[in-house]
């Protein structure tokens, strides 16, 4: 059986482009970084980064395979860069997409209370434990997914008796 050269005539291609593969490969980087980032600097899971930013674990998982026979929606790739705090302008550099046509300008975020920041800047501190960073990310975790308590058992410990 005669080898036939790699061309676009080659049967195995299935209509896959050098380009179409250089662009998946680009975004399936930027994704599988942006997820190294959220677990080493948040210790976020893949099903935390799933639900912070809306966009579902099977498809996060297949950016991260290249496993997409379309261009991922532009409004899933914002949502997962905006939901981990990213340009996305660095996801549609990484997908070839025009960048002006995707821009949205985003809002100042409100002023970080002090106490955040002096955590965060704990958490990323060399000099700080593991432990101590354990203990903080467990707190925080504590605190951010409580019940809030209704106002009327609130204001019942303030009446008084």
């Amino acid at each position: 059986m005669p080898s036939q050269p790699l061309g676009t005539d080659w049967p195995y291609r299935h209509g896959v482009t050098e380009t179409t593969n250089a662009r998946k490969i680009a975004f399936a980087t930027f994704v599988r970084r942006a997820l190294d980032d959220a677990r080493a600097l948040r210790a976020w899971s893949g099903t935390e980064v799933s639900r912070r930013t809306g966009v579902s674990r099977q498809t996060i998982n297949r950016w991260v395979r290249g496993d997409w026979a379309s261009d991922p929606e532009a409004e899933r790739v914002v949502a997962f860069c905006e939901g981990l705090g990213l340009e996305p302008a660095a996801a549609f550099t990484a997908l070839g997409w025009d960048r002006a046509a995707g821009l949205r300008t985003t809002p100042t975020p409100p002023a970080m209370d002090p106490d955040v920041e002096a955590l965060l800047r704990r958490l990323v501190d060399p000099n700080v434990s593991d432990a101590e960073k354990f203990h903080i990310r467990e707190t925080i975790r504590y605190l951010a997914y409580r019940p809030t308590l209704p106002d009327v058992a609130r204001n019942r410990g303030k009446q008084a008796g």
